[in-house]
């Protein structure tokens, strides 16, 4: 197979490749330190990383597919029982640390050898003797139920996922990515840090995400912007008081939001006040990515855009059969094939199988309506976001955004709970803008009605202080309630 990243041994030597903070890294640089390290870690299957925010986490990933091994990141935030399942299930040899990081007691058995991001090899490593098909990494996923199942990600997929979204957002070497996003996920790691060395592009992480850091680094060259939408609304937030990340977005060639859907409200205040349009894309840890919003496309709001090239995307009902129609209104589950998807979970050969159809579709869990054109739009997970009300297939999802939208409300979740006569009633799960007038259930099931549909509204609001959310700004619905 051709190399990851060409550009290591290619032209681009004397080009910036890594920044993060004050610390960087040319081309050259990157290939030697990484190469140095390498040499150390060929004969092993897997190898661990401490993904911290750091230079050495890619350094140390990049080190691991050059040896021909497979990179299993590890979260720094993770408790101490995942971290031993993590590394039971997986095995790995080694564990590439940066040398002052201070690790658990879960992971101190295991070898461990510090990155030297100044270290050089001799000379450039030979490409190693890999196939398409070999595991390039595992990534743990966050299971509804049970412990996180390992993701096994070939070189194959990392290659085409990659190549398809440079086809879609016309990534090219000339582009310059910022981000704060964390480098155990595949949205910091895959899309964050490998995208931009694939392309011979550079990379600026922001180490901690700040909306001081996005205007900096957009107004002294940086071309893209990837953020969740934690982030994104956090950025609609300020723009009112910061003219400088105002100038900063208007000026960005991309803006990408990923890993949940970004509310419409924050999609629209961001285009008001700085003229651009964020596109959504959407992907999974077992699938990359899937869809996009192409930078020559419709930025449509609260669409996640076509199938990428390569990808084959279908809705299907409860039973397995297609949706008879793709009328934008239809919701159906989302299933996928191509070359981006993953081979197994590692040691779960029964998990492996169930997620897959007898004829190769992944099944996603994720609800979504398509529109004539192609344009997908996620309404949620099967298992939290798609309610079963009076009849109706209701997503999480729009409601959601209609609450946004209402001035009173912060943030939003919704969720289902068993009702008697409905089947499901949906419930309403606010933080409300001003904690001592929050909007009652009544308003607020109005607000929804007028906008969506009567059957729509929640029945019933609850308010909190703040919505639980994951290390990726997710909300954690199975945490509401219980």
């Amino acid at each position: 197979m051709s190399s990851l990243f060409p550009a290591l041994t290619g032209a681009a030597a004397g080009r910036p490749a890594l920044r993060f903070g004050d610390r960087s890294l040319t081309y050259a640089e990157l290939a030697a330190a990484a190469d140095a390290l390498a040499g150390r870690l060929t004969g092993h299957a897997r190898i661990a990383v401490w993904a911290t925010p750091a230079l050495e986490t890619a350094v140390a990933v990049v080190a691991v597919l050059r040896a021909g091994a497979a990179a299993v990141p590890l979260n720094p935030k993770s408790g101490e029982k995942e971290l031993g399942h993590i590394l039971s299930d997986s095995a790995p040899a080694l564990l590439l640390a940066a040398p002052g990081d201070e690790l658990p007691p879960a992971v101190r058995d295991l070898p461990r050898v510090d990155v030297d991001v100044d270290a050089r090899a001799a000379g450039p490593l030979p490409d190693p003797d890999t196939s398409d098909e070999d595991p390039a990494l595992v990534v743990y996923t966050s299971g509804t139920t049970g412990p996180p199942k390992g993701a096994v990600l070939p070189r194959r997929a990392i290659a085409t996922t990659l190549d398809a979204l440079a086809d879609a957002w016309q990534w090219s070497g000339d582009d310059v990515l910022v981000h704060g996003l964390p480098l155990f996920h595949v949205h910091g790691l895959v899309l964050g840090v490998l995208g931009p060395l694939r392309r011979g592009g550079a990379v600026r992480h922001l180490g901690r995400f700040s909306t001081e850091g996005v205007a900096r680094e957009l107004n002294s060259g940086a071309t893209m912007l990837f953020g969740v939408p934690t982030m994104y609304h956090r950025v609609a937030e300020a723009l009112p008081a910061e003219p400088e990340l105002v100038k900063a977005l208007s000026g960005a060639r991309l803006l990408v939001s990923g890993s949940a859907a970004l509310p419409v409200h924050d999609h629209e205040r961001i285009a008001a006040a700085t003229g651009r349009r964020v596109i959504e894309r959407y992907g999974m840890t077992e699938t990359l990515m899937n869809t996009s919003v192409r930078a020559d496309g419709e930025p449509r709001p609260g669409t996640v855009g076509v199938p990428l090239p390569g990808v084959e995307l279908r809705l299907v009902e409860d039973d397995g059969s297609p949706v008879g129609a793709y009328d934008g209104e239809t919701v159906g589950e989302i299933q996928v094939r191509g070359p981006n998807l993953f081979t197994e979970y590692l040691n779960r050969p029964d998990a492996t199988a169930a997620a897959f159809t007898a004829d190769g579709w992944f099944r996603t869990g994720d609800m979504a309506v398509r529109d004539p054109d192609g344009y997908v739009r996620i309404v949620g997970r099967k298992a939290t976001d798609l309610i079963k009300s009076g009849g109706y297939k209701i997503g999480a999802g729009e409601i959601e955004n209609a609450l946004l939208e209402h001035p009173g409300v912060r943030e939003a979740a919704v969720t289902g709970e068993p009702d008697p006569d409905l089947g499901e009633r949906i419930v309403a799960w606010v933080v409300p803008a001003d904690p001592a007038s929050p909007p009652g259930q009544e308003e607020l099931a109005d607000h929804v009605a007028r906008r969506l549909a009567p059957h729509k509204r929640p029945r019933v609001v609850r308010h909190l202080d703040a919505l639980p959310r994951n290390d990726m700004g997710k909300i954690m619905k199975r945490a509401l309630g219980s």
